[in-house]
């Protein structure tokens, strides 16, 4: 026996277990306390009775579990279906409206059928049969005095009546509710007979809906004041008519919003910011004052919130169709951002006035104004890409201080953009572009509720894309093409050749410093931080805030992938200037070195080739040019330097036509020719590290090239070749001394000449 209860208490237990346990659906777990007969307590009771501590506890975490996510799946339910929330909400209104309605004309109806049905007669309240009287007692009847009931009732009808003509709105309420409490009364204590009772019901409904004309009258009048109107709403509700009351108050607020609204047009001949303000004043202080009449006379109830959310936001629609229309379309088209900014900012900060009443309306007109606002960046962006062309056309590409009145970091430049400012200097056609840029982003940065920051940065981006290719195109020889940075553009447009390297060079300056500095510190004006409030900046604070924001450092790197763009641009322009002669021959060959030492080995005098001479000179012209151009700014022309000459030793690197000679031609590579190319690619690394711009990828290509060089020497000859080279610092002091040569330094008068020297072989060639 006590095992079998021991059993049964255990596998219930289990089974109690395992329900808590199962992988159920939250309605399945659910279903057993939707039921209408569920009782809390026996369920307690039934699943308690045979637990252990250890299993109540289970089965208390197992029902809060259970109650939270009951929560939480109503919390979504009513989130997904708030607007079917709130339209059933006014449906259900309506109804009790209708119905309210339908049981006055029934009763008015009943009171007629009954009237008609026993002979009531119109003038007088009460019948002989009231009080059970036969026709020969009628007569007499007819001559006694009234009762006090019905005395009551006549003077308690004429009162009314007086009442209501004399529009006592309050006395005549508390008249109706006490006719209200009589019938009432009447019916329990049977005090009134059904015919006088019906008597007094009928004449109730009928002065009711009589009180409700006049009172939904008064609440349609336009000269109506807000007290009158909030009394008349008010007392509307009283009668019970309360979905009624709150539409006729809405509908007031309307009619005056209209005719305030027809008072504005026609004072107002050019539709502009001060129209614009005045009508969002108009709108949202009707819409302010609506709700505060209907939080006044109807509460938080949610059904009349509801249909106050929904009339303010078909006004802010109303208001947004009106201001696109006469405002934001015609600035758009044209361009005008500064008036469509002041436009939307005006409204938003009447807008936001209204969210300390719980209207937060800012969203609707947000998606609404939204397309005329990017309509009005496109076209502004494109009035900045013509202007930039037109400057281009006629840029004489000389670096120059800001013309006088323009601020190129904008009206509202902090201390340090000012000291920056004062150092700037760019081309008048970069000067044009700065200034409309950073125009740009003053007139923009008021909307950053918009969240217009991605489309504008990469509309700019667009329009500086644009820019660079009207650059490349300045630099002699190049055509440029569409290119997968600027997809579909038109970038074939005329612009005036730079001819010079120090016209080239001052390209390179404009796009490098509109990249690095302007175009950086302009954006940072679309940041929310920058909007709240401007703080005195150090060096350190500037660049902590352009790169705080990741979508900035992205942007900030697109500008530099298209200062890139120019830069190779340049450095192909000038390597093929150095690698191919003016007839389109190739400058160097591999006849250069296979053609050393073939008659005479004496005769060599060791100098760097011709071409690498010129690659000297070139980078040293370069490097000097831009030393005075890029005053704080010298790591970019160290990248400069350094990718221009990768790009010619890369050439070499990668001609098959040169690499087919040394490796395979009819004439093989013989040591003194080695020597020569080893030291050509010598002197490119020791003039490359004494300038500073040596990279570790350019001397791996140059080392590169060596080793190939010396597989082939070697393949030739069948010789060691590292056995027959001089040593490693015989290479280092020819290119110094060769060097020094190029760039007028050397002073050789007082050494003594031995052959074996390389300052020997040097001066051979100088004076050769």
């Amino acid at each position: 026996m006590a095992s079998s209860e021991m059993l049964a208490f255990s596998s219930s237990s289990i089974r109690d277990s395992a329900e808590f346990d199962v992988d159920l659906s939250l309605s399945d777990r659910l279903k057993v306390f939707k039921t209408s007969q569920f009782d809390p307590k026996a369920y307690i009771t039934s699943k308690c009775l045979n637990m252990s501590e250890k299993e109540i506890k289970h089965l208390f975490a197992y029902l809060i579990d259970l109650k939270k996510a009951s929560a939480e799946e109503m919390r979504k339910s009513v989130y997904a279906n708030y607007s079917a929330f709130i339209r059933t909400s006014k449906e259900i209104s309506d109804l009790e409206g209708e119905l309210l309605a339908m049981r006055n004309l029934l009763s008015s109806q009943a009171a007629l059928v009954h009237g008609l049905a026993e002979g009531v007669g119109v003038d007088s309240p009460l019948s002989a049969d009231s009080y059970g009287l036969t026709k020969e007692d009628t007569s007499e009847v007819a001559l006694a005095e009234p009762t006090d009931t019905e005395k009551w009732l006549i003077n308690f009808v004429d009162n009314l009546d007086v009442l209501l003509a004399e529009r006592r709105v309050d006395e005549s309420l508390e008249a109706l509710e006490e006719g209200e409490r009589t019938v009432n009364e009447g019916d329990k204590g049977q005090t009134l007979s059904p015919n006088a009772a019906l008597f007094l019901q009928d004449a109730i409904t009928e002065r009711r809906m009589k009180l409700a004309d006049q009172l939904a009258y008064v609440a349609s009048q336009a000269s109506t004041s807000g007290v009158e109107l909030r009394s008349a709403i008010e007392a509307l509700k009283k009668l019970g008519d309360g979905p009624h009351a709150h539409k006729l108050l809405l509908n007031s607020h309307r009619h005056s919003l209209i005719e305030n609204i027809r008072a504005i047009c026609p004072s107002s001949v050019s539709y502009g910011g001060a129209f614009t303000a005045a009508l969002a004043h108009q709108f949202f202080s009707v819409i302010a004052q609506a709700a505060n009449d209907s939080l006044m006379v109807f509460g938080d109830e949610p059904a009349y919130a509801s249909e106050l959310v929904t009339w303010a936001v078909k006004e802010t629609e109303a208001l947004a169709v009106m201001v696109k229309r006469h405002v934001l379309a015609t600035s758009a088209a044209s361009g005008g951002l500064r008036l469509a900014s002041e436009c939307v900012q005006t409204c938003l900060d009447h807008c936001s006035l209204l969210e300390a009443r719980g209207l937060a309306l800012s969203p609707i007109l947000l998606k609404l104004f939204r397309p005329c606002i990017e309509e009005a960046l496109t076209n502004n962006l494109k009035r900045i890409e013509h202007s930039s062309s037109a400057m281009a056309v006629v840029d004489d590409w000389t670096l120059v201080h800001p013309p006088p009145g323009v601020r190129p970091l904008g009206a509202n430049a902090s201390s340090l953009g000012s000291a920056i400012a004062s150092q700037l200097k760019l081309s008048t056609s970069a000067h044009r572009f700065n200034s409309m840029v950073q125009e740009f982003f003053e007139e923009v940065g008021p909307l950053e509720m918009m969240q217009l920051g991605g489309s504008t940065l990469d509309g700019l981006l667009q329009v500086f894309n644009s820019y660079i290719n009207l650059l490349i195109n300045a630099l002699p020889g190049t055509t440029m093409e569409t290119d997968q940075d600027n997809p579909g553009g038109s970038v074939q447009k005329t612009v005036r050749m730079a001819e010079t390297e120090s016209q080239q060079l001052a390209l390179l300056a404009n796009a490098s410093m509109l990249a690095d500095e302007l175009l950086p510190r302009g954006a940072m004006k679309l940041a929310p931080s920058h909007q709240a409030g401007r703080i005195l900046e150090t060096p350190g604070r500037a660049a902590d805030r352009q790169n705080r924001f990741p979508e900035h450092r992205e942007w900030k790197r697109k500008l530099q992938r298209a200062v890139d763009r120019l830069r190779d641009s340049f450095c192909r322009q000038h390597a093929l200037e150095l690698i191919f002669n003016e007839d389109g021959e190739i400058r160097l060959t591999a006849e250069i070195y296979t053609s050393i030492g073939l008659n005479n080995k004496n005769e060599v005098d060791w100098f760097p080739s011709p071409l690498f001479q010129e690659v000297f000179t070139k980078l040293t012209q370069i490097a000097s040019i831009a030393m005075d151009m890029f005053v704080g700014r010298e790591r970019f022309a160290t990248v400069l330097l350094m990718r221009l000459t990768e790009t010619v030793m890369l050439w070499l690197s990668e001609d098959q036509t040169f690499w087919g000679e040394i490796e395979g031609g009819q004439t093989p590579l013989t040591s003194l020719g080695l020597q020569q190319f080893y030291l050509d690619m010598e002197f490119v690394i020791f003039f490359s590290s004494q300038g500073r711009y040596l990279s570790r990828h350019l001397h791996q290509v140059i080392k590169n090239i060596i080793a190939r060089a010396v597989d082939a020497s070697a393949a030739a000859t069948g010789i060691d070749p590292y056995s027959v080279l001089p040593e490693d610092q015989w290479f280092v002091e020819v290119s110094q001394i060769a060097m020094k040569m190029l760039t007028g330094e050397a002073n050789f008068g007082n050494i003594d000449r031995d052959v074996t020297s390389p300052t020997a072989s040097v001066l051979s060639h100088g004076s050769n």
